[in-house]
């Protein structure tokens, strides 16, 4: 353990069993100057379980450690996203607006939640093509990946049109804002719900840009988290096995 912790977090990271696991909370608190409440709360919302639904744990341990910068949007990006933070009951559905504002009141526990990298660059960013007015959500730009990361909020479950503009936003920045030595932009839907064969299909095959996680209001428990990755891995066995066919 490291002479940098407190009593407090010292008691937090023995109780992890898994030797992996309390080593990338140890990683992490470090680098990141977590307070003690700061990696309750990270521990409690699954932050490492969230982050191999999508990635291996070698992966994920490395980015922890600093032996290797992320490469992908995946390896930072969680889904689900946890936002129980913002206090917001559960109900049927939210006016975006309301929800963005809740964010932005909140915007240190977001950025906690977001991870390594980011920073805040505007709200509400105006788009005017021809007589097209448009309003990028949330602009963020994360130093590790070295691009800007737009936020597209969606209280409701998405379509394919909500990917289409957001795929519209990416374009935008890449051709005017990106400069020539930064990475390709990278959109997130966040939604109230997904349907991940329509995000499939909705974008290339090679895309790597365009996201979309779900938000959770409260915190996962154990069972849901397990749950989750359960429901992740036959999603993906599905997805390799239909492919595989494809290619007969």
């Amino acid at each position: 353990m490291r002479s940098q912790f407190n009593w407090y977090q010292y008691r937090l990271l023995i109780q992890i069993d898994d030797a992996d696991k309390r080593e990338y909370y140890e990683q992490e608190a470090l680098h990141n100057a977590w307070t003690g409440r700061q990696l309750e709360r990270q521990i409690n919302s699954g932050l490492y379980e969230r982050l191999l639904l999508s990635n291996d744990k070698e992966a994920v341990l490395a980015v922890a450690r600093r032996e290797r910068v992320p490469e992908n949007p995946a390896e930072i990006i969680k889904d689900p996203m946890v936002l129980e933070f913002l206090g917001l009951e559960r109900k049927a559905a939210y006016y975006e607006k309301d929800f963005e504002q809740a964010l932005i009141d909140n915007l240190q526990q977001f950025l906690l939640e977001l991870g390594n990298g980011f920073s805040f660059v505007a709200r509400q960013r105006r788009l005017l093509l021809e007589d097209d007015e448009f309003s990028i959500d949330l602009v963020f730009y994360n130093r590790l990946l070295r691009c800007f990361v737009l936020f597209d909020i969606k209280t409701k479950k998405i379509t394919h049109k909500d990917i289409g503009q957001l795929q519209m936003y990416v374009n935008y920045y890449d051709r005017e804002e990106k400069l020539p030595d930064e990475n390709p932009t990278i959109g997130i839907l966040i939604c109230a719900e997904k349907n991940n064969t329509l995000v499939k299909y909705s974008l290339p095959e090679e895309n790597k840009t365009i996201l979309a996680s779900k938000y959770e209001l409260y915190l996962p428990t154990e069972n849901q988290l397990l749950e989750e990755m359960k429901r992740e891995l036959k999603q993906f066995e599905e997805r390799q096995a239909n492919e595989n066919a494809e290619d007969f």
